[in-house]
């Protein structure tokens, strides 16, 4: 069957590329490790078929990382043995074909499996490849009586490349291991005995017994009546979270204290878990513009690379007098080993996924690596208020309502409306009201966005909301709205207005550290509401948030969005990732507040904090900026040592080991720098 290149929504080829080998050696490696079963799951690159010669082996240590080093050390010694022949200890039938029989046997372990590649590349229809290049400067060298280099050149370019798919897949392993954090096995209630089976085959309705110190399996329903829980494994933060009787509580949580009962909700590969993992092991698919970018140079480059080789060859023959064909064939050959371009190929994905499990670590999920150098130049965050900077748990303070209704009665009303709704107000007043009054029939309830609710009570209308909501309908009131500083639900009935409800939310402990943070980023902060202007001052004047705006509709956040946007300036939103959508649309970056409680902010955000702490939102922006840094420290360094050591190899001034330092060498360095972030704190 003819193979078929694939490729990505950016054009970025899938199969047949050093990064494509890399990757499905450090997958099976990474499933071997972790006792999963087969190796070719879907998250590694899929092909027609498996063919005895692809070097692709089920057995149980085949991936062994001993087994990955072995040719390497075979030709290592035997390298070593034929340099110390050749140079110490000289033997009589260690010359003409006995020696180049050796230097061949040599080579073989390590050479053969990248002709091989090669070859294969070239059937699939990618000539320019890194295999093509390493084949010929290696054939080339041994063509020209350079064996000791032939072989030190492939032989060093194996051992480059087993430690990148030892680096990726740590790197893969370091996100896997932090998030996967679900058991292996639970033990559920069945018959009032508990029993202990595999966690992948509970279903749906069994009942999960926890013991203190123990990890929940699946998603579930707490049915104890309370319970503390390390969430450390979803969030970041080792904070206990106490949860009452019919609370969610997720996969990857700990008990702490007492045994526990959970009601399965979720299947185990439905988990909140699963698919934050998913999400982050999918993250690399969206490629940062610079990954793109070098990706395509590369595609173009390697071409121009091989051309320049044949011209260093043949060119000078018209115009050096004594032109010595091996010496020019040597120095194109340097400089074809010199120009592989696996550092940048290589280590700059491994940047970018380093930035992605780092930020994983501290609770906050990337939905791409593009968006780890967006948010790395961000210069505006526009936050929502309630939930974001603010606690989002309101509570009653007053209740001043005129006195010719009764209050009892109004208050039923409002309850009953209220729970038609899933807002923060909605729930103060159900807390402080009680119980709804089933008695009480509504009819006609309309939510109307940016205003509150209405509907109809015993054929007259009931209006609750706010101020707005009063003009809207032509509410007469008679006291001005802006001389409270707190947040007011107004309510009208029977076209005459009642009095109002006020409504008080406290801001986070680590609101003011957000916003001194994002300030020594020199980043601007604007706050954006659709809660009434005095409180959202009030907010924005405690914490020294530059600019706030109140009483605002979905549409407004985003005309002042666009405003912003307008001066040619980058917007990061910070919300709930649902209610504002629009606004989370047009802004450069959305980030979701409190995505561990909600599947659709992990959908609507391209990036997710997965607890309420805004303080994660410099420290977001700022894994962003070491991200990119190590990017481009990778890239200045490859293109620096490359362009000096060409430069002294066009010019026969460097050898094959400056050539092999300028590859490999360069190519990890460049790596253990990538790796550098998961060990950042931040």
């Amino acid at each position: 069957m003819q193979h078929i290149h694939k490729y990505d929504a950016q054009g970025k080829q899938l199969c047949c590329t050093q990064e494509e080998k890399i990757n499905l050696i450090a997958n099976k490696q990474l499933k071997k490790e972790l006792k999963e079963v087969g190796c070719c799951a879907t998250d590694e690159p899929q092909h027609n078929e498996h063919s005895a010669e692809d070097g692709h082996d089920h057995s149980s240590d085949s991936d062994s990382t001993f087994k990955m080093f072995l040719p390497a050390i075979i030709s290592l010694v035997l390298l070593l043995i034929a340099i110390a022949l050749d140079n110490w200890f000289p033997q009589s039938w260690f010359t003409g074909w006995g020696r180049i029989i050796w230097y061949i046997v040599a080579y073989v372990p390590v050479g053969l499996p990248v002709l091989k590649e090669a070859i294969q590349s070239i059937g699939k229809g990618e000539v320019f490849s890194e295999f093509l290049l390493m084949s010929i400067a290696t054939i080339g060298a041994f063509a020209i009586g350079e064996y000791p280099e032939a072989v030190a050149v492939m032989l060093f370019y194996a051992v480059g490349e087993v430690f990148q798919s030892l680096a990726v897949k740590r790197a893969k392993a370091n996100i896997k291991t932090l998030l996967d954090q679900r058991p292996d096995e639970v033990t559920i209630i069945e018959n009032n005995q508990p029993k202990t089976i595999k966690a992948e085959t509970v279903q749906i309705g069994n009942i999960i017994q926890l013991k203190p110190g123990e990890k929940l399996g699946l998603d579930g329903e707490l049915l104890t009546e309370t319970a503390s829980f390390n969430t450390s494994a979803l969030t970041g933060e080792s904070k206990p979270d106490t949860k009452a009787k019919g609370e969610t509580v997720l996969a990857g949580m700990i008990n702490l204290n007492t045994v526990a009962q959970v009601k399965v909700t979720t299947a185990y590969t439905d988990s909140k878990l699963s698919k934050i993992l998913e999400l982050v092991q999918n993250a690399t698919a969206q490629k940062a513009p610079t990954e793109l970018f070098i990706r395509k140079f590369a595609k173009i480059y390697t071409p121009i690379v091989v051309l320049l080789a044949l011209l260093i060859t043949a060119l000078p023959y018209f115009f050096v007098e004594n032109y010595v064909f091996s010496q020019w064939l040597y120095r194109a050959l340097v400089f074809l080993v010199i120009s592989c371009p696996c550092a940048l190929v290589i280590s700059i994905p491994l940047g970018y996924f380093g930035g992605i499990g780092a930020a994983s670590k501290n609770g906050i999920l990337f939905k791409g690596s593009n968006f780890l150098d967006i948010i790395a130049n961000i210069q505006n965050v526009v936050m929502d208020k309630t939930g974001t900077m603010t606690e989002g748990v309101f509570k009653v303070q007053e209740v001043i309502l005129k006195p010719e209704f009764n209050k009892n009665e109004i208050l039923q009303m409002v309850n009953a409306l209220e729970s038609q709704s899933t807002h923060p107000v909605a729930t103060a007043i159900h807390n402080y009201v009680g119980k709804v009054d089933s008695n009480i029939k509504l009819e006609n309830v309309e939510e109307i966005s940016g205003h509150g609710l209405k509907a109809d009570v015993n054929g007259k209308e009931l209006l609750v909301g706010n101020f707005k909501l009063m003009d809207k309908f032509n509410i007469i009131y008679d006291i001005d709205p802006t001389t409270i500083v707190y947040t007011l639900i107004a309510i009208a009935y029977d076209k005459k207005f009642v009095g109002y409800l006020t409504i008080a939310d406290s801001i986070k402990e680590d609101a003011q550290i957000t916003i001194d943070k994002l300030k020594a980023l020199n980043v601007k902060t604007t706050m954006l509401s659709g809660d009434k202007s005095t409180v959202v001052k009030f907010v924005a004047d405690k914490l020294s948030i530059t600019n706030s705006f109140g009483d605002l509709l979905p549409e407004d956040k985003v005309n002042k969005v666009k405003e912003i946007k307008a001066n040619n300036e980058t917007v990061c939103f910070v919300g709930d990732g649902v209610n504002d959508a629009p606004v989370v649309a047009l802004s450069d970056v959305g980030i979701a507040m409190g995505g561990l409680g909600s599947d659709a902010t992990i959908e609507t955000a391209d990036v997710v904090i997965q607890d309420d702490m805004p303080s994660k939102i410099p420290m977001a922006i700022n894994i962003g900026k070491q991200t990119k840094k190590i990017v481009w420290q990778n890239i200045v360094l490859a293109f620096a040592v490359k362009a000096i050591v060409l430069i002294l190899g066009a010019g026969g001034l460097a050898t094959m080991w400056e050539a092999v330092f300028a590859d490999v060498g360069v190519a990890l360095l460049a790596i253990l720098n990538a790796v550098r972030i998961q060990r950042m704190r931040f």
